[in-house]
């Protein structure tokens, strides 16, 4: 049984219900697919089957492999048997199985026995199967012997693969209906006992990025790789990152849809975390600016001595962009950027490791040329947004309390201005940055290349609807999907993201339409001269905290204010209330302070000789009235059920 609760699917529907599609949708994401092709070829002169066989052929990936087993019907039982583990395979459909195994040249046949013997080799398949079967059993009796053999033998055949698969779908009218969900399933999975948001993690066949065990003598960040997923467990006790609420879903995975209610941070403990700055003891103007950073981690804590961020955990989304929008990008560098980052090496996981921060690197779908055609395929963006949710789901599961979002990709920086165009009417010139070569010489040639690209790409779409998964297919492609599917899961868990750099803001952008709530549990620390990253931050309302200008690579620049970020929240937790507002001078246990101030003098010892003090007028301290109240400390931390990895 697979992690997001089937390994076996049925999909039934009639004729033009869509049901292949469907189907097909389900294999997205998968790393190797097999299509198993069981129809007939037909009688040469019929063009109108024929056509039907190539629109069938062209939806298919050029990754996939497609193996026939129209020669024998009992073969279908041996693919099953000997496929691996790490393969998914998509059987369409039984119709035409059913068809070759009541051909008189396969008699004798035992219909019986061998549809027992196809159910049977489901059940024991190691890999994930995916079978398309019409659904007869609504029509009409035949009128001819042979179309009633057919109706019984495929009713026969649906019935008996029904009982061995673990999830069953009927399509009506492009519509997927669940007649036997993933929930009676004999394992215990995610998806049989989440509820709300935790179930976002069964979405299907999605390579998704388990946690993997430390190395104790490496002095690196834990690296998260791409191998399939663990079961995701809720700590008890946990309520920093608990789902939140009941959201759509079928048993596929979450529904996305424009429009979701996601919680929103307390409106009230930011407000009056703020205030209590006011009062605590600090000489001077206080925390300045960084005020604001308190306030967001009260407002998204729920408290108004908010803790600093224990656990952290960086995503960076790997995907390049083809056509214009990489020009100037050397080949390749990405994917050495990732490998870098994957081994412990370079800049982004230097500064994880100083941070304590575990580091996961993520490879998103490649995007096509946006000026020539959508980004990612329509049906794809559902899935890389499930993708970016999950991640969020498993980062909360894990007791992780503030996600860091970056991205590493050839074309990002075209991709995000292309959807700032799309979202807020920017102009591409005005917010693609320059294109530095890695000599550090300026390359005005590959910049006007991508402003070209992104113009002509939105000019495809001058027509096309402006909602967001449609900004998303036609424009931000596999690396913006996912991290808007981030941003979204990460709400509804209630994990605050610090967003680093033009894909974390152009995700921010799209998923407005969503989940407009998202936004308000994002954190800019730096816009690092970016002018995209201003644009999108001065639309979304979100005021960098820095303005340092890094350019160390999406991620590492957000590293580098951490540190500082997390010392503003411990020193505001730690600090006591100011003696003229009734704090007192003791420790919580009424123990004398303890001082290393060479000034600082014990009333039971002698007075020191002091130099005469000339010019100034001495100025006495005033004593409080009495012992006031214990200094105000931050609210016990929640147990945060963070493990490495």
């Amino acid at each position: 049984m697979s992690v997001d609760g089937w390994n076996t699917v049925l999909v039934l529907g009639g004729i033009r219900s869509g049901k292949s599609e469907f189907a097909e949708s389900l294999v997205t994401d998968a790393p190797v697919v097999r299509y198993v092709a069981t129809a007939p070829e037909g009688d040469p002169e019929d063009t109108e089957w024929a056509t039907r066989l190539a629109k069938h052929r062209a939806r298919r990936p050029g990754s996939w492999t497609t193996e026939e087993t129209t020669e024998d019907p009992r073969r279908l039982a041996d693919v099953l048997a000997s496929a691996e583990p790490n393969e998914t395979l998509l059987v369409d459909d039984l119709g035409g199985w059913v068809t070759v195994l009541l051909d008189p040249d396969h008699q004798p046949a035992d219909d019986v026995a061998t549809i027992a013997e196809l159910a049977e080799a489901i059940r024991g398949c190691a890999a994930r199967v995916v079978l398309v079967s019409p659904e007869v059993g609504l029509s009409l009796v035949p009128t001819t012997p042979l179309g009633r053999a057919f109706t019984d033998a495929l009713g026969a055949a649906n019935r008996a693969v029904a009982d061995a698969c673990d999830a069953v779908a009927l399509v009506v009218a492009g519509q997927p209906v669940w007649l036997k969900p993933v929930t009676t399933a004999t394992e215990p999975t995610a998806s049989a006992t989440a509820t709300g948001p935790t179930a976002a993690a069964t979405a299907p066949v999605v390579a998704g990025l388990a946690d993997a065990e430390p190395t104790p003598e490496v002095q690196l960040p834990d690296v998260l790789t791409h191998t399939p997923p663990a079961v995701p467990t809720q700590e008890p006790g946990n309520p920093w990152a608990a789902p939140t609420m009941a959201l759509p879903m079928v048993a596929t995975g979450l529904v996305i849809q424009p429009g979701m209610e996601l919680p929103m941070p307390d409106e009230y403990a930011g407000p009056q975390a703020v205030d209590r700055l006011a009062t605590l003891d600090v000489p001077g103007a206080g925390l300045g600016v960084l005020d604001r950073v308190v306030g967001f981690a009260a407002a998204t804590q729920g408290t108004s001595t908010p803790a600093a961020w224990g656990s952290v955990r960086v995503l960076l989304l790997r995907g390049d962009h083809a056509g214009g929008a990489s020009a100037g990008t050397v080949a390749g560098e990405s994917a050495r950027r990732a490998a870098q980052a994957r081994a412990g090496r370079g800049a982004l996981a230097r500064l994880a490791a100083e941070s304590g921060a575990s580091l996961q690197v993520v490879d998103t779908p490649a995007s096509a040329a946006m000026e020539n055609e959508p980004a990612l395929p329509l049906e794809q963006v559902d899935s890389a947004l499930r993708y970016g949710w999950r991640l969020a789901e498993q980062a909360a599961d894990a007791g992780v309390q503030l996600l860091v979002l970056g991205a590493c990709g050839a074309g990002t920086e075209a991709a995000a201005a292309a959807v700032l165009a799309a979202t807020a009417g920017a102009e591409p010139p005005g917010v693609l940055g320059r294109v530095i070569t890695d000599s550090g010489e300026i390359d005005d040639a590959a910049w006007m290349i991508r402003c070209a690209a992104v113009r002509d790409a939105l000019h495809r779409t001058r027509r096309s609807s402006r909602g967001a998964k449609d900004i998303l297919a036609e424009l931000g492609g596999g690396d913006v999907a996912v991290a808007t599917g981030v941003l979204l899961g990460a709400t509804a868990r209630r994990v605050p993201v610090l967003l680093d750099g033009p894909v974390g803001v152009a995700a921010g952008m799209v998923s407005r339409d969503l989940a407009g709530q998202a936004r308000h549990w994002c954190l800019l620390a730096d816009h690092g001269g970016h002018p995209a990253v201003r644009l999108a931050a001065d639309v979304l309302g979100l005021t960098p905290l820095l303005d340092l200008r890094l350019d160390l690579g999406e991620g590492a620049n957000a590293l580098v204010a951490l540190p500082l970020l997390r010392s503003v929240l411990a020193l505001s937790a730690a600090l006591p209330v100011h003696p003229s507002l009734g704090g007192g001078d003791t420790d919580p246990a009424g123990d004398e302070p303890e001082s290393t101030d060479p000034g600082y003098a014990d009333p039971t010892l002698p007075a020191p000789d002091v130099e005469p003090n000339f010019g100034e007028p001495d100025f006495a301290e005033p004593e409080p009235a009495g012992p006031g109240p214990a200094s105000t400390g931050a609210d016990e931390q929640p147990a945060s059920g963070w493990r490495a990895g």
